[in-house]
């Protein structure tokens, strides 16, 4: 366990050290899930074209009830493990750039965590409908790296979330398709 604590911090130092002060401003803002609001909008906007307005409703609520899990299962997991984040973890004092500094605890990223379940739970509702659905994917891939450039997780921190967050996505979505024909019967 040690080897892999040990390769999860190696791995982090280098790519948190590619990045450089030029792009720190990018990358804050990258990591804040209000900038992205505009492509959401875009992305539901595309989503109710193809499924209406009722069947949207039903995609959200479901959406809140995935991040809402998410959320508090992340959370409970942080104050169990109790990983400190890379930013407060004194073997790795001038060997990272903290570009923010959070004192919450580490393991395993939400911003991991619950992009991930969403891009899953909306890959798999729209998929029939949209070629390029896949895309999705880009989001979680570039806002949880931005936590490992910030300083604030390790890669391992990363890939749990991802892994955690698709397990949730996938769970969600079948609970979805399974209510759905109960509440949207087919005609």
């Amino acid at each position: 366990m040690e080897e892999i604590i040990q390769l999860d911090k190696d791995l982090l130092i280098f790519l948190n050290n590619l990045g450089s002060e030029e792009w720190d401003r990018l990358w804050l803002v990258i990591t804040k899930q209000f900038y992205w609001t505009p492509i959401f909008l875009v992305i539901f906007y595309f989503i109710i074209k193809k499924i209406g307005w009722k069947q949207f409703g039903f995609v959200v609520l479901f959406m809140a009830l995935l991040i809402l899990a998410t959320d508090q299962l992340t959370n409970l997991f942080k104050h169990n493990f109790e990983r400190l984040r890379p930013c407060n973890d004194p073997t790795l004092d001038g060997l990272i750039r903290e570009v923010l500094i959070r004192k919450s605890f580490s393991f395993f990223s939400g911003h991991a965590s619950s992009s991930m379940a969403s891009a899953a739970f909306l890959f798999f509702v729209i998929r029939k409908h949209f070629k390029y659905a896949f895309l999705l994917f880009l989001f979680p891939l570039i806002f949880a790296y931005s936590r490992i450039y910030l300083g604030l997780h390790f890669p391992g921190d990363i890939l749990t979330g991802y892994l955690f967050g698709l397990f949730l996505g996938t769970f969600f979505y079948r609970l979805y398709k399974i209510m759905q024909p109960k509440y949207f019967p087919v005609s």
